[in-house]
């Protein structure tokens, strides 16, 4: 009997995290309440408060799971693999609702209380192993700082996916996303690594 008492706790818990995310991806955080998350996933407030205290908690799981639905590189392999994945990540931005809700969560911190830096970190971290990988190969400028760039890159598609998501609704994403690096690329890829380079928006496009 353990077993399927397990996986009905993990389908209430990933229902209550979906429904958080599209109730806090549509109304925002503020105008988010507890009641039009329960309606969403077709849970009753005890089912709740088995996995989720409050709206709080509810929202540093959507902030801090942002990634779990993603399909992401295993390893690292460079700078290719690096513009591939934001690349992919602006399309998932587009459609998969736990990353972007978790992603406008990230950004409106404040007004969720939630005061979280981890998020980024966790996205340097992972930009970076992929630098550390293109430096290991050649592939960078004797210059480029890769903790250093990694930060930079985090800060700009931040930057960039806000302003895509208020002009619309990240439609337009990929494409700005391969306008950044059209800018960044020549600045820390050596000139042979810079000539084989693909930077396609339609790159990382999830099949219908």
């Amino acid at each position: 009997m353990g077993r399927p008492k397990q996986a009905r706790a993990v389908r209430t818990r990933e229902a209550l995290l979906l429904a958080a995310a599209e109730v806090f991806d549509e109304f925002g955080y503020p105008a988010a309440s507890v009641s039009k998350i329960l309606a969403r996933a077709g849970i009753t407030q005890g089912a709740m408060y088995f996995h989720f205290k409050s709206k709080e908690d509810l929202g540093r799981a959507v902030l801090l799971e942002q990634a779990s639905m993603l399909e992401l590189p295993a390893t690292p392999a460079g700078l290719q693999q690096l513009i591939d994945m934001t690349l992919y990540l602006a399309h998932e931005l587009q459609h998969n609702v736990l990353f972007s809700a978790g992603v406008k969560l990230a950004v409106e911190q404040s007004e969720a209380g939630l005061g979280d830096f981890s998020v980024y970190q966790d996205w340097m971290d992972r930009f970076r192993a992929e630098l550390d990988e293109g430096d290991a190969h050649g592939e960078l400028l004797p210059q480029v700082d890769t903790a250093e760039f990694a930060r930079v890159l985090v800060a700009s598609y931040t930057g960039t996916q806000l302003m895509s998501r208020l002009e619309s609704h990240h439609r337009d994403l990929p494409r700005h996303i391969a306008v950044l690096w059209s800018y960044l690329l020549p600045g820390i890829a050596t000139p042979a690594t810079l000539a084989r380079l693909i930077v396609d928006p339609e790159r990382g496009r999830v099949p219908a």
